[in-house]
């Protein structure tokens, strides 16, 4: 199973659009995440045209994505339980242990997480940390990004700089 992975694209206040190379290489996903900071209804509805999407609420999403949305959640695929969760709160770099203590209690194989737009894999522990970064807001980083995971026997990540 291919995974396209997303994260804050703040749209349409940091870029009018998802990126053009992100939207053609979603194409060949079985499923995309979108770890929160999504803004408007519209990124989703583009995305689903795409693939089958799975999506958290962030801490600037409005309401009407609030209400669509949990603001963590577990997904079981291939075997495997994904948690995804924005990552917001708490002090500034500390996102991806954040992420981890939000899914201290439930046995989780990998944790999704965005907030920080700063690309992020680290095993920590038993448990994979993956942050895509953003695609259209790179903030404190050199590169826009987005990632991928490939679930077959083992949790395979990929980052793609941009």
């Amino acid at each position: 199973m291919l995974i396209g992975v997303i994260s804050d694209t703040h749209l349409p206040n940091k870029a009018k659009a998802i990126p053009l190379q992100v939207l053609r290489n979603f194409e060949k996903v079985d499923l995309i995440v979108h770890a929160g900071d999504i803004c408007e209804k519209f990124v989703l509805d583009e995305l689903m045209s795409l693939a089958p999407v799975k999506a958290v609420s962030g801490n600037v999403d409005g309401e009407e994505i609030k209400k669509m949305l949990p603001s963590k959640q577990i997904i079981q695929l291939d075997g495997f339980k994904l948690g995804m969760i924005h990552g917001d709160g708490g002090k500034r770099g500390d996102t991806p242990q954040r992420a981890k203590d939000a899914f201290k209690d439930e046995k989780v194989d990998c944790i999704i997480f965005g907030h920080s737009h700063q690309a992020f894999c680290k095993l920590m522990g038993n448990v994979l940390l993956f942050n895509p970064g953003s695609p259209t807001d790179r903030r404190r980083s050199k590169y826009f990004s987005y990632g991928f995971l490939k679930i077959e026997e083992f949790i395979e990540t990929k980052i793609i700089y941009f």
